[in-house]
């Protein structure tokens, strides 16, 4: 399972940029990676999990600007095509680092 986190916060006022750099580095710090510009992704065990950590961000989400998350597959995530650009070869951005126990 895929948590992506896609926002698009303000950066006009100096508050509002200090808001999108805590909210980035709280994604960070959740074990969220960097794949656009404003779109994270992480690997979930389970889809309770999933939700869980979309719970925990709404906790920590700045009130202006627009915040989305998406849960899918790894399938679905592995069915993504590259129009331009290649898939970085991360091993944090794989599933086989995920240890049930």
């Amino acid at each position: 399972m895929r948590l992506i986190i896609m926002f698009d916060l303000p950066t006009e006022t100096s508050d509002d940029r200090r808001n999108y750099r805590r909210f980035r580095k709280k994604l960070i710090n959740q074990g969220f990676l960097m794949i656009q510009y404003s779109v994270y992704c992480r690997v979930c065990v389970t889809k309770q999990s999933a939700q869980f950590l979309e719970n925990k961000i709404s906790a920590f989400a700045p009130e202006k600007g627009l915040i989305q998350s998406f849960m899918m597959t790894e399938k679905q995530y592995n069915d993504m095509h590259f129009i331009t650009g290649k898939k970085k070869e991360d091993v944090r951005n794989s599933s086989e680092r995920t240890i049930i126990l």
